[in-house]
C-alpha cells in the first residue's frame, strides 16, 4: 500500500487561511492605530510646546545688559509651571545661550536650524524640542526660544499600547482560530456525511442518501446534487440489472428451443423430411438470435458514440416518400391504406442512417399492429424550432398502464406477449428503445398516445436545425 504524504484537512486549511487573513487585517489595523495614537500624542506635545514658547516670551527680562528668564511679581506662577514642565533656553542669532529656565541644567542646547518641532534622544530619555524665532527685547537682534519637554509620558503611553497589542493580537487570533475551526467543521459537516455515504455505497446497496436539511448554500447544493446523482446512478444500475436479466432471458429462450429441438431430433432416427423441418425451425431461432444480438450491439454503440456522427439537412417530404416506398409492399399485403400530409418546405437536421432506422422501426410497428384493412396516417408540421412528425395507426389501442414503459428495453405489453406471432413476426422488445435513443442523441424525443376506438399515435419531435 502506497503511503500518501500528509495533507491537512480542508477544515484545518480553511482555519489557517482565515487566521492568516484575520491576522494581517488586525496587524494593519493595530499598526494604523499605533501610528495614529503616536501622531496625536506628538501633536498634543507640539501644541503645548508652542503655547509654552509663547508664554515664555512674557518672562524675558534684561538686567544689567544680560538676558534672563525670571518672573515678575505677577508671573511667578507661570515661571514655576514652565520650569516644572519644560526646559526653556533663550538663544541669540548665533545660537549662543543667553538664558535658561530648567530643572535639568545638563540638557543640551541644539542649534536651531528652522522654526518648528523635532525630536532628539539623550540616553536614556527622548525629548521633543520646539524652536520659536523672536526679536530679543531691547534690540533688533533676532533670537530663538527653544522649549524642550521629556517624552517619557508619551513613551509610556505608546509602550503600554504596544504591549496591549502584543498580548491582545495573539489572544484574538487564538479565540478566532477556535471559533473558525468550530464553524468550519459545522459548515463542512455535510461533506463528512457525503464521505460516509459514499463509503457505505456498494453495488448491492445504492439507497444511501445525505438528506441535507441545512440552508441551500454551496454545500447544501452540493449535497442535493450528490443525492440527485445517486438517484440517477441507482436508476441506471437498476435499469442495467433489468436489462441484463431481460437480455439473458431473451437469449435463453431461443437457445433452449434449439437445445430441445436438437435433443429430440437426436433421440431417434428420423426421415430426411423431419430433419429438414427441424433445421428450418432451428434456422429461424438462429436468425432471431442474430437479430437480437445485432440490436443489442447497435443500442450499445448508440449510447457510447452519441456525439460521433455528422448531421445534415434533410427534406422531410423526400425523406418520408423514400421510406414509404420501402414499407408500402408490407402494407399492401394487409390492405392497409397509408395517408400522408408532408409539406414540401419542411426540413429537419440529423444523421440520415440513424433517422431511417428510427422511422422504419415506427412504420414497421404501425403495420405490424394495424389490422387488415386498417389505415396509417403520416403527418409533419413545424412547431416553433422543431418539426413534429406524427404516425397514427388504427390498430388496437395500447393499455394506459403500458404507455410509460413502451421505450424500455425488452418491454412488451402483455397483449403483445400473448400474441408473439402477429403477422408471423416476433419482436425483440428493442425497436422502440433504439428509436427513442436515436431521438435523444438528435436532441429530440418521441411521445406516444393511445385511445380506445381511435388507435395509437407516435409523435417524433426533432430540431429543424443543428443543436
Amino acid at each position: 500500500m502506497v503511503k500518501r504524504p500528509f495533507s491537512p484537512t480542508i477544515r484545518a486549511r480553511l482555519t489557517l487561511w482565515y487566521l492568516a487573513v484575520l491576522g494581517l487585517i488586525l496587524l494593519l489595523f493595530t499598526g494604523f492605530l499605533y501610528l495614529q495614537l503616536r501622531r496625536d500624542l506628538f501633536s498634543q506635545v507640539d501644541t503645548a510646546l508652542e503655547l509654552a514658547a509663547t508664554q515664555a516670551q512674557e518672562i524675558i527680562v534684561v538686567e544689567d545688559g544680560l538676558y534672563t528668564l525670571q518672573s515678575a511679581t505677577n508671573n511667578q506662577d507661570l515661571t514655576r509651571r514652565l520650569k516644572e514642565e519644560y526646559s526653556i533656553s533663550l538663544l541669540n542669532g548665533r545660537s549662543e545661550l543667553l538664558a535658561q529656565l530648567t530643572n535639568d541644567p545638563e540638557i543640551p542646547v541644539l542649534p536651531p536650524d528652522e522654526a518648528g518641532s523635532f525630536t532628539f534622544t539623550r540616553e536614556p530619555d527622548m525629548w521633543r524640542v520646539y524652536n520659536l524665532p523672536i526679536t530679543l527685547p531691547g534690540s533688533n537682534e533676532t533670537g530663538w526660544l527653544q522649549v524642550s519637554q521629556e517624552l517619557e509620558p508619551v513613551a509610556d503611553t505608546l509602550g503600554t499600547f504596544g504591549q496591549q497589542i502584543l498580548w491582545g493580537l495573539p489572544l484574538a487570533l487564538l479565540l478566532a482560530g477556535i471559533g473558525g475551526f468550530f464553524l468550519a467543521g459545522r459548515a463542512l459537516r455535510p461533506i463528512d456525511r457525503m464521505t460516509q455515504t459514499a463509503q457505505a455505497i456498494s453495488g448491492q446497496d445504492l439507497s444511501q442518501r445525505i438528506q441535507h436539511q441545512g440552508p441551500a448554500d454551496e454545500i447544501g447544493r452540493l449535497a442535493q446534487t450528490f443525492d440527485a446523482m445517486l438517484d440517477r446512478l441507482e436508476a441506471a444500475f437498476r435499469r442495467e440489472q433489468q436489462f441484463t436479466g431481460d437480455a439473458a432471458h431473451e437469449l435463453r429462450t431461443p437457445l433452449t428451443a434449439l437445445k430441445g429441438q436438437l435433443e429430440v431430433t437426436l433421440s431417434r432416427q428420423r426421415s430426411a423430411e423431419a430433419y429438414q423441418t427441424t433445421l428450418e425451425t432451428m434456422a429461424q431461432q438462429v436468425e432471431r438470435l442474430i437479430h437480437l444480438s445485432s440490436s443489442l450491439l447497435y443500442l450499445s454503440r448508440l449510447e457510447q458514440d452519441q456525439q460521433q456522427f455528422a448531421t445534415e439537412t434533410i427534406q422531410v417530404a423526400d425523406f418520408f416518400n423514400a421510406l414509404l416506398d420501402q414499407i408500402r409492399p408490407l402494407a399492401q399485403e394487409k390492405s392497409i391504406n397509408i395517408n400522408t400530409d408532408l409539406p414540401p418546405d419542411l426540413q429537419f437536421c440529423g444523421q440520415m442512417d440513424l433517422l431511417i432506422r428510427l422511422f422504419l422501426n415506427l412504420l414497421d410497428n404501425a403495420i405490424k399492429y394495424t389490422p387488415t384493412g386498417g389505415s396509417i396516417t403520416l403527418k409533419a408540421a413545424k412547431e416553433g424550432q422543431n418539426i413534429h412528425t406524427t404516425l397514427h395507426n388504427s390498430g388496437q389501442p395500447i393499455p394506459p398502464e403500458h404507455l410509460p414503459h413502451l421505450f424500455d428495453r425488452f418491454y412488451r405489453a402483455e397483449t403483445d406477449r400473448s400474441r408473439r406471432d402477429v403477422g408471423n413476426q416476433s419482436g425483440t422488445g428493442l425497436g422502440l428503445a433504439i428509436a427513442q435513443e436515436i431521438a435523444k442523441i438528435h436532441h429530440g424525443r418521441i411521445n406516444v398516445a393511445s385511445e380506445p376506438e381511435l388507435g395509437t399515435t407516435f409523435t417524433v419531435i426533432l430540431p429543424e436545425t443543428a443543436v
